[in-house]
């Protein structure tokens, strides 16, 4: 059974009891130092797995190429009106057909449609409309170009229809060919689900640039995003099934003015190759994000990856960002002005994440917990916010982890951690080497540091609890800690840790 947050907020009994949820306690109450906290309604599950995920969520429908004969199909004459297509069938367009073109075929109808050097445009709506179908493929013909473009200045507020390319009906793109379109508002958008196949496809539009309402899959091809809303986006809100992103495969470019991907409950990423450019969340869902595969790039952002529940399982992911790298958060914690355990969770069990952040570059509102792959944070410059800030545990039982930023706010893992660590306030500057050395010497970790640093946080299966390490920079000893010494910043949990020791020293004891 599904485990999500549901539609309509219920007591923790009644929702327990409706969901059957094993997963982690909802709306639970916490307490730390006498103050109160109420963790959000929302759920984590038991299995963040990318499988169970999607496993959880509604099945998209796919229009496969072997569902229809390219052979069968009709000729359609280029034109100047508008075509409708009233039948099931398979249909080619090929030339210009500045009145767009209309699918109005019956509730159960497969319809497919195959550009081959179609120019298809509308300057009163969208180009290509699906009024009325069960399924619908657009297939892009081998060798061919092709363009979709609504050309008007906009549409009414109360119109039906905000897309160049708007459907009905469950929607696949397919086929070798390349497709380009041009929108003044979304580019291609369903009520359904949309499935990305293959194909090339550029859409530059002037809000969202492709959405998929109940579903988003993009499991190949090559598509490129321009929007000055979401990139990509998947929205349903009414079935807790529903309104998720799935990147599969593909060679994925997004430059968005508002998230890069944006979906209503999930994303889950397996494969392919993502790279985002935007001016709010680089990726942003509501439940939870999981990448588990795959080559992931946020080149810039606000935030680069924000949810819930955030689980980083596999692939290569790359995060740059002005305000938190990694920000797990949302749901519906009160209590201790925020800063409370809501129950937000970061995983990471695998894959090699880099986050440079302004911001924090590691920040749950609730729990972290690191059991496998490799991590690098280059955190923020300024005392006011840390490489690492959570604001319940914070736990490492496995992996490599390298944390450098200022050291104000600068929080280590907690005390019971199964691996070692160590904290070291250590000052150093862009392109400076910094060394975490044994006291026999031996290297156990280093990195080049990307800008001003005042605090090294170090482990790896290496560190051993209570021996000495030095942090060499450029080779020379910048300070020197006791390993399995835990604090937390004033932006943690407030657990009664002290704020980490000044100079050479390296944090103070966890109270």
């Amino acid at each position: 059974m599904k485990i999500r947050r549901p539609a309509v907020l219920l007591s923790t009994a009644a929702l327990a009891a409706a969901l059957g949820l094993t997963g982690c306690a909802v709306a639970a109450t916490t307490s730390q130092n006498g103050q109160t906290s109420t963790a959000s309604t929302v759920t984590v599950p038991d299995d963040l797995s990318a499988e169970a995920i999607l496993a959880a969520n509604s099945d998209a429908t796919t229009v496969n190429d072997d569902e229809w004969d390219a052979a069968a199909a009709v000729d359609v004459a280029a034109s100047a009106d508008t075509v409708t297509i009233t039948e099931a069938g398979v249909y080619r367009l090929s030339g210009e057909y500045p009145g767009g073109v209309v699918v109005d075929a019956g509730e159960d109808a497969l319809v497919v449609l195959i550009l081959d050097d179609a120019d298809v445009s509308r300057s009163d709506g969208p180009a290509i409309q699906v009024t009325s179908a069960d399924d619908v493929g657009i297939f892009l013909a081998d060798g061919s170009a092709n363009t979709v473009s609504d050309a008007g200045t906009s549409y009414a507020d109360d119109a039906e229809f905000h897309a160049a390319i708007a459907s009905d009906a469950d929607l696949t793109i397919s086929g070798s060919g390349a497709l380009a379109v041009t929108a003044v508002d979304d580019g291609i958008s369903t009520s359904d689900d949309l499935v990305i196949l293959s194909g090339t496809v550029d859409v530059h539009a002037a809000d969202d640039g492709v959405r998929g309402h109940d579903a988003l899959v993009v499991s190949g091809g090559e598509l490129t995003v321009d929007a000055g809303g979401d990139g990509l986006k998947s929205s349903q809100d009414e079935d807790e099934t529903q309104g998720w992103i799935e990147i599969a495969g593909g060679a994925i470019d997004v430059t968005a003015a508002d998230d890069g991907l944006d979906a209503q409950t999930d994303i889950v990423v397996t494969g392919g190759s993502l790279t985002v450019d935007a001016a709010d969340d680089g990726l942003h869902s509501e439940v939870v994000l999981a990448i588990d595969g795959g080559d992931v790039t946020v080149a810039d952002s606000n935030e680069g990856i924000e949810s819930f529940t955030i689980s980083i399982a596999g692939g290569t992911v790359d995060v740059t960002s002005s305000d938190d790298g990694l920000n797990a958060s949302g749901g519906d914690a009160t209590g201790m002005g925020g800063m409370g355990d809501g129950g937000q969770l970061i995983s990471i069990s695998g894959g090699t994440l880099t986050v440079d952040a302004q911001g924090d570059g590691l920040d749950s509102n609730g729990s972290l917990e690191m059991s496998g792959g490799t991590v690098t944070v280059y955190g923020p410059t300024a005392d006011g916010n840390g490489a690492l800030d959570t604001n319940g545990t914070l736990t490492v039982s496995g992996g490599t982890l390298l944390a450098i930023g200022s050291s104000g706010m600068a929080e280590t893992p907690d005390a019971d951690s199964e691996q070692g660590f160590v904290s070291v306030n250590a000052s150093g500057s862009a392109g400076h080497t910094v060394q975490l050395v044994a006291s026999d010497g031996t290297v156990i970790a280093e990195l080049t540091a990307l800008k001003e640093f005042g605090n090294v946080v170090v482990s790896t299966a290496d560190v051993v609890d209570g021996q000495s390490y030095t942090v060499l920079v450029d080779g020379a000893s910048a300070g020197s800690g006791t390993a399995g010494e835990a604090s937390t910043g004033m932006g943690g949990g407030m657990g009664g840790g002290q704020m980490p020791g000044g100079g050479q020293g390296g944090p103070g004891q966890r109270g």
